[in-house]
């Protein structure tokens, strides 16, 4: 993960000069009987580049919550401004480095639909997906935040290819694909143990059609073999042995399948018309 080119540029930045802005509200006076006028009241604000440069100053100094306070003073107070630009990218890696993950989301995004053709956006979206990522839930669970992943990622990935966090957008995107898949095969095997073959094969089926770049496809295929098996449709179970053979010969899951085969007499046989073969074997030519 590589957060500290933008941190540094930011900082860079955060020492040019810039006007200071100031937005006084005048609260009229009344007069008394005795033409004595209220004094006027007027609401200070700070410079948009003090704060900011308060904000790296915080954000150098590990005061992460502080210095989201001041990104947010600049963007409160100066709206639309450079200055508020470039704050709202630093309160979204301020929050994110808090672990204020949805907070971290809406700015983050907030900067990609206002700005997305300056330099910082493909950054910004980079959070976004970052925040997504690291609420990815064990597959036990449901995987809400790694379909966001994916959605993230693959985003920064086709809008700035470019950019210096497409590599790691990669690495999440099929991070967030191996979970999908898991999460099937976890749900396939609840099905399988209670001998709910048909849900259990549609599952397995999901990650073989789906799913086949993630580590679960030689899993998959096993459990097909074997669901397929017990419920007497022996050609399907042969189909995908063979077509497990012919991608991971030497896979345990592939041993495993064979002996389990053998024990009723058969063997793995390809069939070009199987499902299977049409999904891997097919997919090679």
């Amino acid at each position: 993960m590589t957060i500290a080119p933008t941190f540094m540029a930011a900082l860079r930045r955060g020492a040019l000069a810039a006007a200071v802005i100031s937005a006084p509200a005048v609260v009229a006076g009344c007069a008394s009987d005795d033409d004595i006028n209220l004094a006027t009241y007027v609401e200070q604000t700070d410079p948009p580049d003090v704060l900011y440069n308060q904000g790296l100053a915080n954000l150098n100094a590990g005061n992460m919550k502080e210095a989201a306070a001041k990104f947010q003073a600049v963007d409160r107070q100066h709206p639309y401004s450079e200055w508020a630009r470039r704050s709202l990218v630093m309160n979204a890696f301020a929050e994110y480095r808090q672990g204020n993950y949805e907070e971290a989301i809406n700015a983050g995004k907030r900067y990609v639909s206002l700005y997305p053709s300056s330099e910082d956006a493909a950054y910004a979206q980079y959070i976004v997906g970052l925040s997504y990522f690291r609420q990815v839930r064990d597959v036990t669970q449901d995987q809400k935040e790694a379909r966001q992943t994916i959605q993230a990622m693959e985003e920064l990935i086709q809008r700035w290819p470019e950019s210096e966090y497409v590599e790691d957008a990669r690495t999440k995107v099929r991070f967030g694909r191996d979970q999908l898949a898991g999460k099937e095969m976890q749900v396939g095997r609840y099905y399988l143990e209670r001998r709910e073959y048909l849900a259990s094969i549609k599952r397995f089926r999901n990650v073989v059609e789906n799913y086949s770049d993630t580590r679960h496809v030689e899993e998959s295929l096993a459990r097909l073999t074997e669901a397929y098996l017990a419920m007497g449709l022996a050609q399907e179970a042969q189909a995908a042995a063979a077509v497990l053979g012919h991608n991971y010969p030497d896979s345990q899951w592939y041993k495993d399948s064979y002996a389990l085969l053998q024990s009723g007499g058969l063997e793995p046989r390809e069939n070009p018309r199987s499902w299977v073969a049409e999904a891997l074997l097919g997919s090679e030519g």
